[in-house]
């Protein structure tokens, strides 16, 4: 009979929640988890006074927006589509920044969103008379870049040597900036709230003697606002003391804050290769469902798993797609692996369901959620070829 697998224990099996009962693969989000991720962050604009938006390209899972929308004030969008998404399932507040816009690009989001960040001041002039002619009053922003770097990986670092994201301070000499309303900046990725403390200070330092021609200011994403670890005291001091200063409201967007440790992807072991180093191969994909264990990259947890060597019995993961880096990693099992096996891996809510892809036209892990409040189990989508047939023509 094929068993569950997921040595640490996982927030799972505390849910009145078999994850033997479904076909594999799935993404599956524990309500329960989400609302107290929320709760964390409403208590930072309850203490603080800022704004929390959810950031879209992070987490963008829809039919949990009701509950998202009790917590927090509106999304922030990287797209029209994301803009609109926001606008049609959650409501409130809708900002929207990309590094550039199109024009159709714009005469769509002039009628979707209430906050538009520009990347540079030649979008700002390209697009302001659009903004202007708007039906609806539009509040528009100016991305800068502080030149304050606080992330180790050029790949998530906005303020990277020839970054191609916000306005720099040199930049701005001379330059008329009226008819903008707000001053953003987003330097950080996974970061606690000791890496904003010295960005607001970099920002200061550079901007500050602009500051007062905005009407608020955003502090863009990255906060790792619900990690365990995470200074949340320190974070409503920082944002509580740069408003009390400037006399500016502020806004946070965090995305991975939101979901974070809320979900998991259940897969299922097709077959094992034997050989010097054993392999199983799973019925999902990193490349495919799972993006940034490749690209990040990163070593996700399963539950009841070890590193390489820890256990008994060490398996090297690989993924459903012909591509041969398609691999996961190197784990250890109490056990041999059996094809049926269930693995289950450990915090993909975020980043994993807004990144996936049907490349090798491998069917998309269904979306599951679970509330333990009711005990109600609910399979909001599941995939098929239809799908995989109308993104292509």
């Amino acid at each position: 009979m094929a068993e569950l697998y997921g040595g640490r224990k996982s927030r799972m099996q505390d849910l009145a929640f078999d994850p033997r009962a479904l076909e594999t693969p799935y993404y599956i989000v524990d309500i329960g988890r989400l609302r107290q991720n929320l709760a964390i962050l409403a208590d930072v604009q309850r203490r603080s006074g800022c704004k929390i938006l959810l950031a879209l390209k992070g987490f963008a899972m829809w039919s949990v927006f009701p509950v998202v929308r009790e917590y927090l004030v509106g999304t922030t969008a990287s797209s029209v589509y994301e803009a609109r998404l926001g606008r049609e399932e959650m409501g409130g507040e809708v900002h929207a920044y990309a590094p550039a816009y199109s024009d159709q690009d714009m005469r769509e989001l002039v009628e979707i969103a209430d906050h538009i960040v520009f990347n540079s001041l030649n979008q700002w002039r390209r697009h302001r008379d659009t903004v202007a002619a708007a039906p609806r009053k539009i509040e528009c922003a100016l991305r800068v870049n502080p030149e304050h770097s606080e992330t180790e990986y050029p790949l998530y670092d906005p303020c990277a040597p020839g970054s191609r994201l916000g306005v720099r301070r040199a930049q701005l000499e001379g330059e008329d900036l009226s008819g903008l309303s707000g001053l953003h900046f987003h330097t950080l990725c996974q970061k606690g709230a000791d890496a904003l403390q010295r960005t607001v200070a970099a920002v200061e330092r550079k901007f500050g003697d602009l500051i007062p021609q905005f009407q608020w200011v955003n502090f863009g994403g990255g906060h790792h606002i619900s990690r365990p670890d995470y200074d949340v005291d320190l974070l409503v001091r920082v944002v509580t003391d740069f408003q009390n200063k400037w006399q500016r409201p502020v806004y946070l967007e965090p995305g991975e804050a939101i979901a974070l440790d809320t979900g998991w992807l259940v897969s299922e072991v097709q077959d094992i290769i034997d050989g010097p180093q054993p392999i199983a191969i799973l019925d999902t994909s990193a490349t495919a469902h799972m993006p940034d264990v490749l690209e990040a990259p990163y070593r996700p947890e399963i539950v009841e798993a070890g590193t390489p060597g820890e256990k008994s019995h060490t398996y090297r993961l690989g993924g459903l797609t012909c591509l041969a880096g398609d691999v996961i990693g190197d784990y250890s099992f109490d056990r041999p692996l059996q094809v049926g096996d269930r693995l289950v891996f450990e915090d993909m809510a975020h980043y994993t369901m807004v990144k996936n892809t049907m490349f090798n036209g491998v069917r998309l892990p269904s979306i599951v959620t679970v509330d333990p409040a009711s005990g109600e189990t609910r399979v909001v989508r599941k995939f098929g070829y239809e799908d995989y047939k109308s993104r292509l023509s």
